[in-house]
């Protein structure tokens, strides 16, 4: 776990809580005990105890919670990590913040620094967007406000009809470029497709450094899907349909041959997106990379899935080091593949936790903060 000192976000200590406002309780909703790690770290900050819950499955695995302590007229804050399974760690948070709910709490925050089924926000086929299902589920529950980070699609805020607070961990991984690769300045940022080139264009313009987009056969399989439902085609019928009233077809998407656009020859090639969970596009831009000439490649993103044998996969591959903070838990990854590296993020959520408990303004964490960030 790398822990940056990072400038001091607020004026005031962390541990300045208002008091007379009523008590705060922060809680964690994981039966995990390694998910609930960054509760720990948030609480500690914050000068605080950890709230006194149960969370467990009984032998049917239905998830059960129990409160130990009284939330009454009280400022909840409720934690949660995704785990492996994520479809317990959403009932378990569901389940807790009801239960704060019908316990009379004052308000609930939901601290979600990943928030699960992103990638499913928008149409596909005959699919739903389950974001928006998840978002309802949560406000439904009792939820009053949730803080989250760099959320897969910005839109997502617009599925809760709650105040959610997104933040950025650009900073942290901006810092450790800067502390950790020494000759960085001899670096280019690398978007692995062009949908990820405007983070990309942020992180190169806050380090002063180049750019470069791999464009081919490594997008993101999520970018080629059609937003169609397959449905037969127009019947002709001889003469009987203008040939103004013909409705146009797309032209069938054809990938072009994979190419890097920008110079990475004799560079430092640093990958950046926001999630990393399947590697397969990460190891065949890796190779890329090392092909037009890079000598060194570090991939950083936010969130660190790392599903399945991804840190085999890592440790195989041309990649040298894989930096993501620890909104989720991947300590079992760590071990398998020590490549991969973590930030703390602890110190931003246990901030934006006091401003909320406070009734201060949130604007300074998003300071300098722009719509590609």
């Amino acid at each position: 776990m790398v822990t940056l000192c990072c400038p001091s976000i607020s004026g005031r200590h962390p541990t300045d809580m208002n008091h007379t406002k009523g008590g705060l309780v922060i809680f964690t909703a994981n039966s995990h005990p390694s998910s609930r790690e960054l509760g720990k770290r948030i609480a500690e900050r914050l000068g605080v105890e950890l709230g006194k819950v149960q969370v467990y499955q009984e032998a049917n695995r239905e998830t059960r919670v129990q409160i130990q302590e009284s939330v009454r007229g009280k400022d909840v804050f409720v934690i949660q990590t995704v785990s492996k399974d994520v479809n317990t760690t959403i009932m378990e948070m569901l389940i807790m913040v009801y239960a704060c709910r019908t316990s009379c709490a004052r308000s609930i925050t939901g601290v979600l620094p990943y928030f699960p089924y992103s990638k499913q926000c928008k149409m596909r086929k005959r699919g739903s967007i389950v974001s928006k299902l998840i978002a309802s589920m949560m406000c439904k529950a009792g939820l009053t406000h949730l803080i989250t980070m760099d959320l897969h699609q910005k839109e997502i805020q617009g599925f809760f009809n709650i105040p959610v607070d997104n933040l950025r961990a650009s900073p942290f991984l901006l810092q450790y470029i800067q502390e950790e690769i020494p000759d960085y300045r001899n670096a280019v940022i690398v978007a692995k497709s062009p949908a990820s080139a405007k983070r990309a264009q942020s992180f190169a313009e806050r380090l002063r450094l180049g750019i470069a987009v791999i464009h081919g056969e490594a997008q993101d399989a999520e970018s080629d899907q059609v937003d169609g439902r397959h449905s037969p085609p127009t019947v002709k019928t001889t003469g009987a349909i203008h040939p103004s009233m013909e409705i146009p077809l797309l032209i069938p998407k054809e990938k072009p041959p994979i190419t890097v656009v920008g110079d990475v020859g004799g560079r430092i090639a640093i990958i950046v997106d926001d999630i990393i969970d399947d590697v397969d596009s990460f190891v065949a831009a890796a190779e890329t990379l090392k092909e037009r000439g890079a000598y060194k490649i570090f991939v950083m993103a936010t969130h660190g899935i790392l599903s399945c044998d991804a840190p085999r996969f890592i440790e195989e591959s041309a990649i040298d080091e894989v930096v993501v903070t620890n909104t989720i838990p991947h300590e079992l990854q760590k071990l398998q593949c020590p490549k991969i590296k973590t930030v703390d993020i602890s110190m931003i959520l246990s901030e934006a936790i006091r401003r909320i408990h406070n009734g201060e303004s949130m604007s300074y964490l998003f300071r300098n903060i722009g719509v590609d960030d």
